[in-house]
Parts: C-alpha cells; structure tokens; sequence
C-alpha cells in the first residue's frame, strides 16, 4: 500500500467503500466478486486497498478488539502484539512510573497504542505507510494526543529525550525467512546499546525461541504465552528489570513463575505415576520446568523431556494435567493391541523426545473404536516409551 492509497481509503469516499465491502464478511466463495465489483467503481489500487484492507481488518480480529477501524499491511499484522500482550508489557513502564517513551519500530502501532494509554510516546518508524497507520490505530483507542510519529532510520538516530524506550527490530528478512540469531535482526539488537546508557528503562522485544548465549548478561528475559500459546519475548533492562533473570507469564491471568522459584536441588527422574503434566510452553521456553516441578512435588518422566509426573492432581495455571491410564515401552504391535482392547478408536498424539510423526502412527494404528483417548509418545529415564490417558479438567 502506498501513502496516495492510504489517504483514499481516509476519506469520505474511502470510507463510504470500507463501509459497504464489510457488510458480507469476505470468503473464498465471494472474493472474486467482491473484487470485481470494487474494480468497476473504483481505480485498480485503490479497489486493492480496500479489499486488502476489509480482509485484514478480518484476521486483525483475533488480536485487537477494535480491529475493524484499524488500518494494516499484511506483514506488520503478522508481527504485531496482540492487544492484550502489548497491554500487559505496557503495564510494567507504568508500574515504573514512565511518562515519556519511544516505541522504535512501531510498525503500525500495536505497542504504542497499549503504552498511549499513560503515557506520551514517540513512535519511531522508517516506512512512512506504517507510520501513519500507527498514528491512525492510535487514534482508532482515543490516544492520539499521547503519540508522536517520527519518521527516521534507527540506524542513524541519536536517542531521544525520553525516559525509556521500547525497541522491536524486524525479526524476518525482506523475503519473509525468520531471523534466529538477535545480530541479524534488522536493525541489530546491538542497536540498542547506545540508547540504554541514556535511559532510565529499555525493553527489546525479541523472538521466543532466541538463543539464551546471545542476551546481554544484565537482561530480564520473560517469556509471554496467551491461552497456552507462546506469543513473544521481551527483554528488560534498568528500571524494567525485575530481579529475576527469567520469567514465564501465562495471560489472560497473569500467572507468574520465575527463575526464583527454581529448587536448590536437581529434580529427579521417575516411572510414570499416576497423573503427567505438560508445562505451558512459556514455561519451557524459559527453562521454568524444574521450578514447576518443585511447586507440583513431581519427577521429570526423564532429564531432557518437558513431561512431569506425579501421584497427585493439582490445579496449576501453569501445566495441563492428565490421568495416566497406562503406560510401556513403544511397540507399535502392542500399542495396537492395547487401544483395540479398549475400544479406543480416536486419540490426540502429543509427542517429546520421540522421532514418530503423529499423524504417520495414526495411520498405522488403524484405529477402530467408540473411545478417545491421548497418547503420549516419549521417553521415561531416556527409553523410548508410549504413555495413554485423558486431560483432568479442575474446573468441573
């Protein structure tokens, strides 16, 4: 999208078109005619632009609440902070007691609108299409007067006036490729060392799956997950910093566990006992299993596997908890036998530590059967092993 076809889609007309092409929700059965009748009333670019713009205002649902007034490309969506998660980073600037922050790389505004919400902020963008959605999403939540668009490279930027600053570097290539390492990250985590010394506060948001070795050895990383799913990584740094070296947060409820709560001793292995817990991966990102562990009482199933065991049930944020109903060395032959005997005719394949693909073994597995049940494709004290059970639901 271009600055021209954003500034049509601004205007009355533009809008006029917004309006009536969101009347239908737009599918695969009525693209093409939804697409045909823009282009017979508008130019080529600027039907594209509100087509584009009413399909991503679509997906733009699932991350923020008022998503059909907001304006997107595709790629700044994709790496956009869902509201709640940027809402819950904002939140530790303002415990801190920051009024003036620069988001640097605000893209379309997905963090700037949440710290917009307390506090004065200068979003630094080189696109200058992103940076004017930014300004017009920020808007969209009645936060315009708190925010500043910059247009500058970061590269040659000077810090800014600010108290803090919240940087977030491109973390995929021009072609789309995810970026692992934080040095080839655009611009390079190594950007931020001459804001810091400047700042009362920085936080950097990176990939979840970074490599720990590259962090700076005075960053807090904490590892964000929204309804068991891992939705990013941030690192704080000064007044951010909380004390700990890492921390897992479960939203929507804020559950924290961190490196504090890790026991003195190692947790032991053991056969599988009655109940397996299956960490929150925000939990295993932030190499948090043995402090859960040491909260539930439970053994690792082996050293190097994310699976807990033990002889109890307990209610945890932090784990999903299931009855073991058996469990034996893999043999798909045994394996078969068992879940014919048992009228199993329908599982869940969860795996770790296990080179089986999931849906080849159901297909080997020629399951037949009324029950279902989930099977767990693993080792116990580094031996290959298949465990089989069904999820305990506290809330019942």
């Amino acid at each position: 999208m271009t600055l021209d076809e954003l500034a049509f889609l601004l205007s009355p007309e533009g809008q006029k078109w917004l309006a009536a092409a969101a009347v239908i929700p737009i599918t695969p059965q009525n693209h093409l005619q939804i697409a045909s009748q823009l282009r017979q009333n508008l130019l080529p670019q600027q039907a594209q632009a509100v087509l584009e713009t009413v399909l991503l205002r679509q997906l733009g649902t699932v991350k923020f609440s008022r998503a059909a007034e907001m304006y997107f490309v595709r790629e700044a969506l994709e790496q956009a902070s869902s509201e709640s998660v940027a809402a819950h980073r904002a939140q530790r600037f303002f415990a801190a007691g920051f009024e003036h922050i620069a988001d640097l790389g605000c893209g379309i505004g997905g963090d700037a609108l949440a710290l917009a919400a307390q506090a004065h902020v200068i979003g630094v963008e080189l696109d200058s299409v992103r940076l004017a959605m930014a300004q017009e999403n920020v808007r969209v939540y009645g936060r315009a007067a708190h925010f500043r668009p910059l247009q500058s490279d970061l590269l040659e930027l000077s810090p800014l006036p600010v108290q803090a600053c919240f940087f977030d570097p491109a973390r995929r290539d021009e072609y789309g490729r995810r970026l692992f390492s934080v040095h080839d990250y655009q611009p390079p985590l190594s950007l931020i060392d001459r804001w810091r010394g400047k700042m009362m506060g920085t936080a950097v948001k990176v990939s979840p799956g970074v490599n720990y070795a590259e962090l700076p050895e005075d960053a807090e990383i904490e590892l964000i997950s929204l309804n068991g799913d891992v939705k990013g990584a941030v690192l704080w740094f000064g007044d951010l910093h909380s004390g700990v070296n890492r921390r897992a947060t479960l939203l929507p409820d804020g559950s924290t566990l961190t490196n504090a709560d890790l026991p003195s001793a190692p947790i032991p292995t053991s056969e599988p006992l009655k109940y397996l817990y299956e960490p929150d991966k925000a939990i295993i990102r932030a190499h948090l299993v043995e402090a859960l562990a040491y909260q539930l009482d439970a053994c690792k199933l082996s050293d190097d596997i994310a699976y807990l065991t033990s002889a109890t049930a307990q209610a945890t944020p932090f784990a999903r908890c299931f009855a073991i109903e058996d469990s034996f060395p893999f043999q798909l032959k045994r394996l078969r036998h068992y879940l014919r005997q048992h009228d199993i005719g329908q599982v869940t394949v969860k795996k770790r530590g296990s080179p089986l693909e999931p849906d080849a073994l159901r297909h080997q597995l020629r399951l037949k059967g009324s029950q279902h049940r989930i099977i767990f494709l693993t080792q116990v004290k580094g031996e290959t092993a298949v465990l089989i059970g069904h999820e305990i639901n506290h809330e019942q």
